[in-house]
């Protein structure tokens, strides 16, 4: 018996909800941010700069960010194994956006935690 193919809903499709659901993490954003101000950057100077993350979270992170185009990852023939990460074009064009998100945030931060004061409140 063949299957009909399944229809995907135009939620399923929607570009912002499947991109932004890959990197929509603190972490990755975070990620982004210390790459465009650092430029390319080992493995373990990235642990540093972003200490409360751990070696396995950073890890997924970058395959994440690696998969989808907007990190590159250059491993060296050294011993030991030298891993450096950078930004790829497609990664440095978001972070305009990503500061522009951070400007708003800030901007309405105060507001954002009065309402959640007044809502646990209630």
């Amino acid at each position: 018996m063949i299957k009909k193919e399944e229809k995907k809903s135009i939620v399923e499709m929607c570009p912002i909800r499947n991109v932004v659901a890959r990197f929509g993490n603190k972490w990755a954003l975070l990620v982004i941010l210390v790459l465009s101000e650092n430029g390319k950057t080992r493995f373990n100077q990235l642990g540093k700069l972003i200490p409360d993350i751990s070696t396995k979270v950073l890890s997924n992170t970058l395959s994440v960010l690696e998969a989808d185009g907007l990190v590159s990852r250059t491993v060296f023939p050294e011993v030991p194994i030298r891993v450096e990460y950078e930004l790829t074009q497609t990664g440095h064009s978001l972070v305009p956006i990503i500061m522009s998100l951070t400007e708003w945030a800030q901007k309405n931060m105060k507001s954002i935690l009065q309402h959640r004061e007044e809502k646990v409140n209630e």
